[in-house]
């Protein structure tokens, strides 16, 4: 296995912010979500005329005092008002959903570039599904924050304002005492939220557990199979699930009882209870007429539903705070810094000069390391696991730069070269293949786009893959993940062929063949010795058989370098080399050695 690399600790300093992650996700559309929302809350108020309107009809009709064309005017004054303001709710949500489609566009182009300037590191210790979430499932959240919140919250607020304006103009005592339940409402959904806040750690903590569970218990799957192990891990599994249950079930009773009498309170059919009882209370006692009794009956159950609404979509206000730090975290990722104005190197020699690195303070991984790679020669670096082999290749590939030290190519620091002009010069196979959604041709000619097919054809013959990609129902055309499924060791061919493409003098090998079988690494090792006539390698070695014709070989031990020399030289010194070698501690006799240059 080749040396843990964990990402570098290069994040920047905390900044003291005085927005939140809403606001700062919000900025560029804030005015056009803005007015998105008070068009929204408009309509929604034009919406509710015709229930006025039904008050004033049963009130001309009653009174014997209106005619037929005052019934008339107020009919078709609540039908343009009802048209005018589902005109206006359209525009708003046409308005927000333009909003949410410019910020979705910007936020997933800003990610996409700064991922571009990050170090190559950072994605060593990263799943892409971490990735994929923030750029694809926390940005799907914030639509329904964009596109839906502002325009719903305007529509929820403009019918409860315009609603308790418009009952307490009828009758100011009435209106009070049909509103009694809201207020009510709220104060048990508080204590639903505090109830439930007590528990959540404890569910999100039971939930953590299930996920562990489960893994162990599929990951384990084929020990229980072969070996009828059906206790341990299935055991593990269950009392996970029942004490999750129980948990959960602590977690709900309180709320559910709050939720309850919250939901019984504003329920219609007791809103619009309390208003007749309140209302023939007030005939009763001569306050109101009986007339007066209608718009409330007509209006205050209609705020049930509103404020129902706010409680939802507040609720999807939290998701939203939740994606909208996680898309910012992408958008903060320190990136490595590039040069104003690139230098070209002079020659391909590389010096590492007294190189230290470390991962986190007080812990390095490398400690004031200094050797050179000669144009056309073999270097191989060996050494215990943890030693900081891998370290130093993704150092030389500019994943992460340096804490102390330089490293040169040509007579210019790496940090000095554009990053394009670098990997013009430096090409890699790791042990790690990265292949990409598409057409095997547009794989290798990834680092290349403009290469001919049958510059391609050449580079995946010398890569020793041209005949398996022939075999692909399309060839060439195939794309992968679809029609073309490929090996482990057919993948690290297709890697060997994208850097033949790119034809580089610095090739970088980090134990590019330690995860195929036999087969697969003969053929590798084949690609490889014809790509590597005439080239500088740098190879990271974990098995020394590999490398007993290298030109040199470096011995690394806890992040220094021990000896240096030829393989027979090491042998004689009797030192670290020779003691790995001696314990066979990497060697395989039946393993096929990469012949020199």
């Amino acid at each position: 296995m080749s040396d843990s690399c964990p990402t570098p600790n290069t994040a920047a300093p905390p900044k003291t912010k005085a927005r939140g992650p809403i606001s700062r996700v919000l900025a560029p559309i804030r005015g056009q979500l803005i007015v998105a929302a008070v068009l929204a809350a408009a309509g929604s108020m034009l919406t509710l005329v015709p229930l006025a309107g039904i008050e004033q009809i049963a009130r001309l009709a009653l009174s014997n005092a209106g005619t037929a064309a005052d019934i008339g005017r107020v009919v078709c004054i609540s039908v343009a008002c009802l048209f005018v303001g589902m005109a206006l709710i359209t525009a708003g949500e046409l308005l927000a959903h333009r909003a949410d489609n410019r910020i979705t566009h910007q936020l997933r182009v800003a990610i996409g570039q700064r991922l571009m300037q990050v170090p190559l590191g950072w994605f060593t210790e990263r799943a892409s599904s971490e990735v994929k979430r923030a750029m694809q499932d926390d940005i799907g959240t914030l639509h329904s924050l964009t596109a839906h919140f502002f325009t719903t919250l305007g529509r929820a607020l403009g019918a409860v304002l315009i609603s308790v304006v418009y009952l307490f103009a009828m009758d100011w005592r009435l209106a009070l005492v049909s509103l009694l339940p809201f207020p009510a409402f709220f104060v048990f959904l508080r204590r639903a939220m505090q109830a439930s806040a007590t528990h959540m750690d404890a569910v999100i903590t039971g939930m953590a557990r299930i996920d562990d569970a489960v893994v162990e218990f599929v990951n384990g799957m084929p020990l229980v199979k072969a070996f009828g192990d059906r206790g341990n891990a299935q055991d593990r599994y269950r009392a996970a699930v029942e004490a999750f249950a129980q948990t959960f079930t602590g977690f709900t009773r309180p709320l559910v009882a709050s939720m309850a009498k919250a939901n019984a309170l504003v329920a219609p059919v007791t809103v619009l209870g309390l208003v007749l009882l309140a209302g023939m209370l007030f005939i009763a006692l001569g306050w109101i007429e009986p007339l007066q009794l209608l718009p409330f009956a007509l209006v205050t159950p209609g705020l049930c539903a509103p404020l129902h609404l706010l409680h939802y979509i507040t609720h999807d206000l939290n998701n939203a705070v939740g994606a909208a730090q996680r898309v910012h975290a992408l958008l903060d990722t320190p990136v490595l810094p590039a040069p104003a104005t690139g230098r070209s190197p002079n020659g391909n020699e590389v010096r590492v000069e007294q190189l230290s690195h470390a991962y986190s303070p007080g812990n390095p991984v490398l400690n004031n390391l200094s050797f050179t790679l000669a144009p056309g020669t073999i270097t191989a670096i060996v050494g215990p696991s943890g030693a900081g082999k891998s370290t130093v290749a993704r150092l030389l590939l500019r994943f992460f730069d340096p804490d102390s030290g330089r490293i040169t190519l040509g007579g210019v620091d790496l940090r000095d070269i554009q990053t394009q002009a670098l990997y013009q010069h430096i090409g890699f196979v790791l042990q790690e293949v990265r292949l990409i959604h598409a057409s095997v041709a547009d794989n290798i000619a990834l680092g290349r786009p403009t290469a001919t097919r049958e510059q391609i054809e050449a580079a995946a013959r010398l890569a020793n893959i041209h005949q398996r990609i022939m075999q692909l129902p399309r060839g060439y055309d195939s794309v992968l993940g679809e029609d073309a499924q490929l090996s482990g060791g057919e993948q690290q061919r297709l890697s060997i062929a994208r850097a033949v493409l790119l034809d580089p003098p610095l090739l970088v090998l980090d134990e590019a063949t330690a995860a195929v079988d036999a087969d697969s690494e003969a053929a590798i090792q084949t690609a490889l010795s014809r790509f590597a006539q005439g080239r500088t390698l740098l190879v990271i070695a974990h098995r020394l058989d590999t490398v007993m014709h290298a030109d040199q070989i470096l011995v690394l031990d806890q992040g220094e370098l021990r000896e240096q020399g030829r393989h027979a030289e090491l042998l004689e010194r009797q030192g670290l080399y020779a003691r790995l070698w001696a314990q066979g501690h990497y060697q395989d006799t039946e393993k096929k050695a990469l012949p020199a240059c």
